[in-house]
């Protein structure tokens, strides 16, 4: 029951990210076009990456056997990609930030309230990928916490910057 909750909301929240871009949002010049475009595919990319922890909660959780040898089978696989697509995604967000910043924050002014939880999300993304990094060099408990905590406070966030209308 659980993951299929969890799917629907990655459908909802791709599908309703979609929409809610590409219908929405004012297209105000090609720049901003190309800006939503990058973080489009940026939002992609986090989906699939914060489904790890999704993945692994499901490991856990399953009493199949079967089930869990091949949910691990999979992690194992996709954790190979994780850092990749992390990196991906933040040089797609670096991109959008860098537009909106010389673009949209000159129409609706730098101190706007979507501004500003751009500026916040873009701070816990780099937090996350530090606390990322250091996991990867050194797994602890603390440190496995600090990137997991610090991940679902940027997507909270990141979340609330996309639904605030220009």
């Amino acid at each position: 029951m659980f993951h299929k909750l969890w799917a629907a909301a990655n459908i909802i929240l791709l599908f309703g990210s979609i929409i809610f871009i590409w219908i929405f949002q004012p297209h105000i010049n090609t720049l901003t076009v190309i800006s939503q475009f990058l973080a489009q595919i940026a939002i992609i990319l986090f989906i699939v990456n914060l489904n790890m922890y999704f993945l692994f909660l499901l490991i856990r959780k399953t009493k199949q056997r079967t089930m869990k040898i091949r949910l691990a089978t999979f992690s194992r696989y996709l954790m190979k990609w994780h850092i990749k697509i992390a990196i991906s995604s933040a040089l797609l967000i670096a991109g959008h930030v860098i537009i909106n910043f010389m673009k949209l924050g000159r129409i609706i002014g730098y101190d706007h309230i979507k501004m500003m939880m751009g500026y916040m999300a873009f701070i816990l993304l780099q937090v996350t990928l530090i606390a990322g990094y250091l996991r990867h060099k050194k797994a602890s408990g603390f440190r496995k916490e600090f990137h997991r905590v610090t991940a679902m406070v940027f997507t909270v966030i990141f979340l609330i910057h996309l639904l605030i209308p220009l």
